[in-house]
């Protein structure tokens, strides 16, 4: 008994054969990882219910941060935002990066360039793209000029959209500006999934007479659903936390007709000063994510399908 006791307890001790120098190398690491994330996390929640301003903390306020954003119609028209984010953008890229990555997988000639050309948006700074789809959606910019070539050839008339300076379709050049800079990732990811298809799956479909659509019903869709699993809720969260696209590209405006609630937190921390209010709206969102994330994980057993050894 004492034995056992003993080597429970000397999982923690130090041993002689351990590298003491490893830890000496991710001691700074560690350190900033937790004075500038664990801590300041911990911190975030403490301003979130006080009240902290220009001078710092006041007072504590308990759960009035909490209950102000429930009257804060400029909070609730971001999270109406936000969430057009998400039922747009994250579909749109399952559905355009699975067909790309169907595409590409392929044996082509130069299916590698055609790779490379569709994943570069991924690794172009996000700034510098905003500002080109920024001139792009001008109101007489190359997209409006398409669209009106495109109906004088059929000799319609067409009312030009106004991107980004109309309520109406402000959101959708952020949606037009965040696809083409994620799918590439979206694709890439797909493509290692399909590789990772055993070949024999689709040579039995089509001895027993499935159609392509059919293989791919029944056979691709199943064996990549881990993955897209896994792509819903990476870019559900990112959804959820967008900001660079309409920070640069709409401003969040016009009449915050774009205006996602992490520019709005932001806006409320570095423009307003109103920590204690940015830092409610912000583990608001937490609890957001996690609720919506929890649900999605315990739906995910009555459509994603995972390969077992037996």
């Amino acid at each position: 008994m004492t034995s056992q006791l003993s080597t429970k307890r000397a999982w923690w001790r130090w041993r002689p054969d351990q590298q003491w120098e490893g830890y000496l190398f991710i001691l700074p690491s560690f350190i900033g990882f937790f004075v500038f994330v664990i801590l300041a996390v911990i911190f975030s929640l403490g301003i979130s219910f006080s009240d902290w301003g220009l001078t710092g903390f006041k007072a504590w306020a308990g759960v009035e941060n909490y209950q102000a954003l429930f009257r804060d119609p400029v909070f609730w028209r971001a999270l109406h935002n936000t969430g057009f984010y998400l039922i747009t953008i994250v579909p749109s890229q399952l559905v355009l990066g699975l067909a790309m990555a169907l595409a590409l997988n392929q044996s082509l000639r130069g299916v590698g360039f055609y790779r490379l050309i569709y994943f570069m948006p991924v690794v172009t700074t996000i700034v510098a793209g905003a500002i080109v789809f920024r001139l792009l959606f001008s109101t007489h910019g190359p997209v409006n000029g398409l669209i009106e070539g495109v109906a004088g050839m059929f000799g319609a008339s067409v009312q030009m959209p106004n991107w980004l300076g109309s309520t109406r379709h402000s959101k959708w050049a952020v949606v037009f500006l965040t696809l083409w800079k994620n799918t590439g990732f979206t694709m890439v990811i797909y493509l290692a999934a399909l590789q990772g298809v055993a070949p024999e799956l689709y040579d039995a479909a089509h001895t027993d007479g499935a159609n392509a659509w059919q293989r791919f019903r029944h056979v691709t869709l199943p064996m990549v659903s881990p993955t897209t699993f896994f792509l819903f809720i990476f870019q559900a969260i990112g959804a959820f936390q967008l900001f660079t696209e309409p920070f640069v590209m709409t401003q969040g405006g016009p009449a915050n007709s774009s205006l996602s609630v992490v520019q709005y937190i932001y806006l409320a921390a570095f423009r307003d000063i109103r920590m204690d209010k940015a830092a409610a709206m912000a583990w608001f969102l937490f609890l957001f994510i996690f609720i919506f994330t929890l649900i999605q994980n315990r739906m995910q057993r009555h459509w994603v399908y995972y390969e077992t050894s037996d």
